[in-house]
């Protein structure tokens, strides 16, 4: 009899696991648009850094990021018991805030573009605290790993609604763990790609050949990337805010319906840009003109 319940116990404990895998794997698809622009944007974030420095930011973030998601899984599944209708302002918040960091970072552009025929202040670049720098580029990363690390968890839990609390929270978790260590792992390979590429080029053969091929592509990659972490906040946040505002949502939905397949993905994305880019653009120009008043300059 024992041996019977115990074989029935491992039956229902492979059983329950097998719906957990599955229930992440379909999390997992529905997230997979947002996951590729948290690897944008992560990329982009530690652009910047030094070469030895690369691994110990990627790993400070990754940790960052860990700590975003113990703090997000029991507050979605808190707020989702409890406050059901919170979820969605407040990933509109966190949205709108996305927005406002893709136009700020514009306009910084915009604003060191006219400043590049100045001469260069070559004190200032020699007492350029590197912690300092190295720090704001972690904590920029982390705060936007926690929009991005809460709309996934939302869009699973959203997944698993109908399941037990315990099916819920083991998605949750598990879909954090593989967001956490995949986003992660390729940030930090795509980081270290040129270091590839010279160990290849010192090589024989046709592996000297694809490490110079690597160091070529290499700069064009992380500039690539750093383009579309930029548009992947406006897209990501933009995102957020149209799905938030239901006729708005619905009306893209309906439109995108009836259109070709590539028209039918490019109607929503471009509708999320657009909205990402007014409100950005609204919440900076208010930053602004709060800071105008106050007697601030513009941040540079």
């Amino acid at each position: 009899m024992a041996g019977a319940s115990l074989l029935t116990l491992i039956d229902d404990i492979a059983t329950l696991l097998q719906k957990v895998s599955l229930m992440t794997q379909m999390a997992a698809k529905k997230t997979a648009g947002v996951l590729g622009d948290d690897l944008a944007l992560n990329a982009q974030q530690v652009t910047g850094v030094s070469a030895d420095r690369e691994l110990p930011v990627v790993w400070a973030v990754a940790k960052g990021s860990a700590k975003n998601k113990l703090i997000l899984v029991p507050a979605a599944l808190a707020i989702s018991s409890f406050l059901p209708w919170a979820v969605t302002p407040l990933l509109m918040l966190g949205g709108a805030f996305l927005c406002y960091e893709g136009c700020e970072k514009l306009l910084h552009s915009w604003l060191h573009r006219h400043d590049k025929s100045e001469e260069i202040d070559l004190e200032a670049l020699a007492n350029l605290d590197m912690a300092s720098f190295e720090k704001e580029k972690i904590q920029g990363a982390i705060r936007t790993d926690f929009i991005l690390s809460a709309e996934i968890i939302v869009i699973s839990l959203g997944t698993v609604a109908a399941e037990s609390f315990g099916m819920q929270l083991a998605v949750l978790t598990g879909i954090s763990v593989l967001m956490t260590i995949g986003v992660y792992g390729l940030v930090a390979g795509i980081v270290k790609l040129d270091d590839l590429g010279l160990y290849l080029s010192q090589r024989e053969g046709l592996q000297r050949q694809l490490g110079f091929g690597i160091l070529k592509l290499a700069p064009y990659l992380m500039k690539a990337l750093s383009s579309l972490g930029m548009l992947a906040m406006f897209l990501v946040g933009g995102g957020i805010l149209v799905h938030g505002i239901a006729p708005l949502h619905h009306w893209v939905e309906h439109l995108a319906h009836d259109l070709p397949a590539l028209l039918a993905w490019f109607v929503p994305s471009l509708t999320n840009l657009v909205t990402g880019l007014l409100i950005g653009s609204v919440l900076v120009a208010l930053h602004l003109a709060v800071d105008k008043l106050r007697g601030k300059s513009p941040a540079h």
